[in-house]
Parts: C-alpha cells; sequence; structure tokens
C-alpha cells in the first residue's frame, strides 16, 4: 500500500501573520486555503499546511520539535535566497560526509533545512 502524497502540518497562533513567508520567501504554491488552514506545494507531491493552533487538531506551542527537511540539489542557491531574505537564524552551508546543508526558522520559530545528499545513490532515492 503506498501514498498519493504526504502534508506535514505547523500550528500557529496566526496563519496570515506566515504565509506571505511560504508563498513570497520560499516560492510555495498555495494549493487549498480553508480560512483556518492553507496547504502549499513543496515538491510536485510534498506539502506544507500551516493551521490556526485554536481551530486545528492540534495546538500552537511556544516550542516545536519537528525540522521540515527540502531536498534539493542547489543547495547554494537556497542558502542565497534565504539571506536575501534575511530570514531568522540562518546558519552557514555545513559540508559532511552524508550531506551538505544549512538551517533557518519561519517567522514563528519551526525549523526548516535545506540539504543535498553527497551519496549519488542514496540521492537516488528522493527523486522522482
Amino acid at each position: 500500500m503506498g501514498s498519493t502524497c504526504t502534508i506535514t502540518f505547523f500550528y500557529y497562533e496566526d496563519i496570515h501573520a506566515v504565509a506571505p513567508f511560504y508563498t513570497s520567501v520560499m516560492g510555495f504554491e498555495l494549493v487549498l486555503d480553508q480560512e483556518f488552514a492553507q496547504v502549499f506545494r513543496a515538491a510536485p507531491s510534498s506539502f506544507l499546511g500551516i493551521v490556526d493552533g485554536r481551530r486545528g487538531h492540534l495546538r500552537h506551542r511556544n516550542e516545536n520539535a519537528v525540522l521540515f527537511t527540502i531536498v534539493d540539489e542547489d543547495v547554494e542557491g537556497w542558502h542565497d535566497r534565504m539571506s536575501k531574505a534575511d530570514v531568522s537564524r540562518l546558519t552557514e552551508i555545513r559540508r559532511g560526509d552524508f550531506c551538505d546543508h544549512f538551517f533557518f526558522e519561519d517567522p514563528a520559530g519551526y525549523a526548516l533545512e535545506v540539504q543535498r545528499f553527497r551519496d549519488p545513490e542514496v540521492a537516488a532515492l528522493f527523486r522522482r
């Protein structure tokens, strides 16, 4: 049994304050707007949803232990884009044995990462 896609949901006090970050800074396409929840396309079959923490299934918390990772070959391009957008807590690109990656936060403090796998066989697992 396989799935069609995945949606990761983040919960916020005010989704309208963070929605422009995902469209303008991240460049994600808004595919569904339900007022209390919005869903953005992050990749062909990967989606990120933002939800009003007073109305959704879960409640917004001040600290969130979740990391949303974007896998892309152009780590440097993403880093340049995030740098120009002056995103919060942007790290330098870290080059490790397993991957090249960096971290940053959205306007409400959720952690995001962009990474490129070094091993071509591992990288191929995440391509269409």
